[in-house]
Parts: C-alpha cells; sequence; structure tokens
C-alpha cells in the first residue's frame, strides 16, 4: 500500500476547508464590527430568545458552555449583552443585549445574510438546496448519535 490518502476527496477534509471558507467570508464581510462567528451566533440567539441563560444559551448554537462564558463577557465588554443571576438560582445567568447590541446584531444580520449568499455563490440554486439538505441531515444525524 504504497499510495497515500486522497484528502482532496475525504469528507473531513472538505467540510475542514469549507469551513476555513465560511468563516474568512465571515471576517471579510464584518471586519469592521470587529465579531467572530461563534459571537454572532450568540448575539442572535439572546436576540431571538432574551433572558437566556447561558448553558441553554451554548447548546443552542452547539458550543462548549465552559468557554461561552468568556465569550459572553467579550460581548459585555462591547456593551452588547447585559448578564445578570437568576433570582432564584445565583448560580445561573441569564442574558439580555442591551439597546447597542441589539442594533449591532440588527446591522450584522445583514451582512451575515450576505455572507451565505457568497458561501453558496459557486453553486446554482437546486444544488444550494441539495447541500443544505444534506449538511442538515449530516449534522441531525451525528447529533443523534452523540446523544445514544
Amino acid at each position: 500500500m504504497n499510495k497515500s490518502f486522497d484528502f482532496a476527496q475525504a469528507p473531513g477534509h472538505l467540510v475542514r476547508r469549507a469551513h476555513q471558507i465560511a468563516v474568512a467570508l465571515f471576517m471579510s464581510e464584518l471586519a469592521s464590527e470587529d465579531v467572530t462567528p461563534v459571537q454572532f451566533a450568540l448575539l442572535n440567539a439572546v436576540m431571538d430568545t432574551p433572558g437566556v441563560d447561558q448553558v441553554t444559551l451554548a447548546n443552542r448554537v452547539a458550543f462548549d458552555a465552559a468557554t461561552s462564558g468568556s465569550v459572553i463577557g467579550r460581548l459585555e465588554t462591547k456593551g452588547w449583552v447585559r448578564r445578570e443571576s437568576d433570582q432564584l438560582d445565583r448560580r445561573r445567568k441569564l442574558l439580555w443585549l442591551t439597546p447597542a447590541g441589539y442594533d449591532a446584531t440588527l446591522q450584522m444580520k445583514r451582512s451575515v445574510d450576505l455572507v451565505q449568499e457568497k458561501i453558496l455563490g459557486p453553486l446554482n440554486a437546486e444544488e444550494a438546496q441539495s447541500l443544505l439538505a444534506l449538511l442538515t441531515k449530516l449534522v441531525a444525524g451525528h447529533e443523534h448519535h452523540s446523544e445514544d
């Protein structure tokens, strides 16, 4: 067996490269906002569920709950998120967007929509729909297996 592994056709390699491309497009489009994809995902989720707790929020965006605290801290420092202890359980932290955070998130959503279009740009409409369906199925299948 002298032939090397064919990375160009390996799903793991292709997913990694697609992720690199997606992050590069995001960072380029939102450079003036100084925000990461994870930070935007957290802001967007807080916008959708004001008063959400940190652990639920981290699960909602598929991010490590322990690490999310420091990311949320950076969003607090920017003045975009307000964090308070739950009155019933002081260990539990609840989150809201500040008015500045709400405005920033709305502004970023326009740019993020453009990023999504750019990611799918090389595909026609049918291919883009198929890719999204397959990625959704792939992620759901692996999330289902991780729960077993």
